[in-house]
């Protein structure tokens, strides 16, 4: 159970719903130096909603039910039921015990009319309005509705990595390529189902208005004023709010005029970032870069592929390159930034896949340190005969390693390795395509552009095994000159 806590704490920040079952010591044992002896049901109390150990047989049931509640009503996030392996073994008739009905969806609140035309009424008067499109709009399945919100109001919206897609990245008013400036100038910000932790700056000067104003839909009403005031709050179910928003702006008859001064701003940088990001992508030269690598990997994947994206700049230039266009296709390190998530996750999305029955593919873009954290999932792939793409982005280390020459130089002195070897530079051109030949599958060692789309092309026909893509990139690749750091945002 204990290496299951990460998974705990990642579903849990992330606000997605899991219920984790654990075996654990028999009950007379504890206390006595049992094996793997552990109070699991304290500490998974740190990251759950809920963690309980069922008392009896009798009450498993009420248990379960009471996990699958919380795990999905309200802020959906983890549950942890404990199960002592002296309660396992035991019997019962099954007439003693009692089955709870089946749980009925979660309720869909609405909010209060007064508070939507509030928030109408601020975007009306807002100079330099913006939506963003979070991951709890994605889970809410809210897309229907803010496409028509957007679509009505003609507002600007930039969405988050995971809620990319709930409206197309290639729709007009998506403005992805200016998001340091809009967040940093927009006066009015909608939140749908976002919020302002450090992935948004927490709201804050630089990187936001000083004066801005937030109308937030969120779940959770202890989400409001979380870092800076929130001038118009609506809790309740996401989709159902964006529906009364759209209906509000529809009655009204009101857009945003496409004259105004914040459209041309927008326009202007989003066209200015495109010609540079699109220079970098025309750019084949050897060995190549990120963006030239990504791009070819967007044209030639299924357009409807679920894209799981895990690295440094690997994810963080994938999620401006590798665009969504449908929703809730893209995983990737999400709110903790937790690494090594990427097979796994994308066994979970592939499992998805082959249920739904209708041929999508799973495509896994990683670094070569993320593919580092958890390669050998890759078997767990062939065992279950799951067609993913696996595409390493090689660059030799961490952000960047260093060439062959360069690597024997810096360790030809006769001090110990551990010392003269930079701690985030990998062995350079390791083949981990040849772990899918281990296992009886295809691997393809890509240098050119004309290798990756003849390598990708193959892996497209495959139906029944995973294929790994290794391609070599410059050591000195770097993202496009950013006007502020990642992590930059409050203040000390």
């Amino acid at each position: 159970m204990l290496h299951a806590m990460g998974g705990l704490a990642n579903a849990q920040v992330n606000c997605w719903p899991l219920i984790l079952i654990g075996g654990s010591t028999e009950r007379p044992q504890e206390q006595l130096g049992a094996f793997q002896e552990t109070l699991q049901v304290e500490a998974a109390r740190l990251f759950t909603k809920f963690s309980a150990r069922p008392p009896t047989l009798q009450r498993i049931p009420a248990y379960v039910a009471k996990a699958v509640r919380f795990s999905s009503y309200g802020r959906p996030g983890a549950t942890y039921l404990d199960f002592p392996g002296d309660l396992l073994n035991e019997t019962i008739q099954e007439t003693q015990i009692e089955f709870p009905p089946k749980l009925p969806p979660p309720p869909q609140c609405l909010a209060p009319e007064a508070e939507i035309n509030r928030a109408l009424e601020l975007l009306r008067t807002a100079e330099r309005p913006l939506v963003v499109v979070g991951k709890g709009a994605a889970y809410g399945r809210a897309e229907k509705h803010i496409q028509d919100f957007i679509r009505s109001s003609d507002l600007p919206f930039l969405p988050s990595a995971m809620g990319k897609g709930l409206v197309p990245d290639e729709h007009p008013n998506c403005v992805s390529p200016a998001r340091s400036l809009v967040l940093q100038k927009a006066d009015v910000v909608v939140l749908l189902g976002a919020r302002l932790n450090w992935m948004l700056h927490f709201g804050q000067p630089p990187r936001f208005n000083p004066n801005v104003k937030i109308i937030q839909v969120d779940i959770e009403p202890e989400e409001f004023h979380n870092s800076i005031p929130t001038e118009v709050n609506l809790s309740g179910d996401i989709n159902s709010i964006t529906g009364q928003l759209f209906k509000a702006v529809s009655d009204s008859r009101w857009s945003f005029p496409r004259n105004k001064k914040w459209w041309e701003e927008i326009q202007k940088k989003v066209e200015s970032n495109k010609k540079t990001v699109a220079a970098m992508s025309n750019d084949s030269s050897l060995p190549l870069n990120y963006y030239a690598a990504l791009s070819c990997i967007r044209k030639n994947i299924p357009e409807n592929s679920i894209i799981v994206n895990e690295g440094a700049n690997t994810m963080d230039i994938g999620r401006n390159v590798l665009l969504n266009n449908h929703p809730r296709c893209r995983l990737d390190a999400g709110t903790y930034g937790t690494m090594g998530l990427g097979l796994g996750f994308s066994t979970a999305a592939a499992l998805y896949c082959q249920d739904e029955g209708q041929g999508r593919r799973v495509v896994c873009v990683q670094g070569d340190s993320a593919f580092g954290f958890g390669g050998m999932e890759i078997e767990t792939l062939f065992r279950y005969k799951l067609p993913v793409t696996t595409v390493i982005i090689n660059n030799n280390g961490i952000y960047g390693g260093v060439d062959s020459t360069e690597w024997n130089n810096l360790r030809s002195e006769k001090e110990h390795l551990g010392i003269l070897t930079p701690t985030s530079c990998l062995t350079p051109q390791v083949r981990y395509e040849k772990i899918a030949e281990v296992c009886g599958g295809k691997g393809y060692y890509c240098e050119n552009l004309e290798q990756l789309k003849a390598a990708l092309e193959e892996s497209n026909k495959e139906t029944e095994k995973p294929t790994i893509i290794n391609v070599m990139i410059s050591t000195n690749a770097e993202r496009k000159k950013q006007e502020f750091s990642w992590s930059s945002g409050i203040k000390n």
